[in-house]
């Protein structure tokens, strides 16, 4: 048996952070001395306080360290919450960064230049990247911030990201960037014009290129141009609920056949639920977990277990968002959003909220 004291040499953590991590459920004693209250710890707690403390370094949040710890001799598990853990510390710094070169506006803001980035990307990426977020773009008019696609310009190329509130859309393109951070957000007729644009290059050019700033956004295929004025609006932060649902590990990852779901959601006889928004009657599909862990459409009556209900009409555009023969589901509870991934593709996805059942 090792003492707390012996434990926090050989693993890099302090006294008080073993006390903390014991309150936490995180790390427990093997024994704590009833008379003394001293804790001690066995030689196999070595390697894990180890772990902790490497997690804690590169500021692991108290519930992914947990996750870590329970699932280390699950390497592929691990290695999923290590790299949502690194895009949210990407996202950060990229936050941070853009934030910095508002304030020297603010600061001075006739000597500070508008600064635009040069990216070049995949025609046909770029083009499959509008269609995976296009079916998410809010049509409130009086939300017109949702009614466009953000432009997330990162150091290797570029995020979009579409919302309407009730579902996100994120797609990913690798390219060539010239600049420095930046994001714009383009209008979705700007949005469908840039999509007919990359179609009238097919077999022209593999290429497209972009001038993006804080203000305008301008496009170029084959010579042709698409030229745009960024809307004025900040974007939610959508980040929130997007490290809420990936920087965890999901109850249920489900892969499914499209086609086979798309039939059983569409079936004439497939289950439906109406629930009323806005005053519109809404049709509700409810999924749940077969007893092989396949996915499967429950009906009104099924039993008490793992059921997730989402709008059928929502979920049918993110299945033809994910154009691809196969996808995975992400089901993690019935006030959990539903997540619909490619599985060889980690950056392009959608995230349904959920209805109450």
């Amino acid at each position: 048996m090792r003492s707390i004291g012996e434990l926090a040499r050989a693993s890099g953590l302090t006294v008080s952070a073993l006390r903390f991590y014991d309150r936490s459920g995180v790390l427990v004693p093997a024994l704590v001395d009833p008379a003394t209250g001293y804790r001690w710890y066995t030689d196999d707690q070595v390697a894990p306080a180890r772990l902790v403390a490497g997690l804690r370094r590169v500021g692991m949040p108290l519930a992914g360290i947990a996750e870590a710890l329970r699932h280390r001799h699950r390497p592929a598990v691990v290695h999923r919450l290590l790299d949502a853990h690194l895009r949210r510390l990407e996202d950060g710094l990229a936050d941070a960064r853009r934030e910095l070169s508002r304030i020297r506006t603010l600061i001075d803001p006739e000597e500070t230049p508008v600064s635009t980035t040069r990216l070049v990307l995949s025609r046909t990426d770029l083009a499959a990247a509008v269609d995976s977020v296009r079916f998410a773009v809010g049509s409130d008019p009086e939300l017109p911030v949702l009614s466009a696609v953000l432009l997330e310009v990162e150091p290797d190329g570029v995020r979009l990201v579409a919302t309407d509130r009730h579902r996100l859309a994120v797609a990913r393109v690798a390219g060539k960037v010239d600049g420095p951070p930046v994001r714009a957000l383009l209008p979705v007729d700007a949005v469908d014009e840039l999509r007919v644009l990359l179609d009238t290059g097919a077999g022209i050019t593999p290429e497209a290129h972009l001038t993006v700033g804080p203000d305008r956004v301008a496009v170029a295929v084959a010579g042709r141009p698409v030229t745009a004025a960024a809307l004025p609006y900040d974007f939610p932060d959508y980040r929130r609920l997007l490290h809420g649902q990936v920087g965890g590990v999901p109850t249920h990852r489900i892969p499914v056949d499209v086609p086979a779901l798309r039939r059983a959601l569409t079936a004439e006889a497939a289950p439906v639920l109406l629930r009323e928004y806005a005053g519109v009657d809404r049709e509700v599909v409810v999924l749940g977990v077969d007893d092989r862990g396949g996915l499967c459409v429950l009906g009104p009556d099924a039993p008490d277990g793992l059921r997730v209900g989402v709008n059928r009409e929502y979920l049918l555009d993110a299945l033809d968002a994910g154009g691809r023969g196969q996808l995975v589901l992400e089901l993690d509870g019935p006030i959990a959003p539903l997540a619909v991934r490619r599985p060889d593709d980690e950056d392009v996805f959608s995230i349904l909220m959920p209805v109450r059942l």
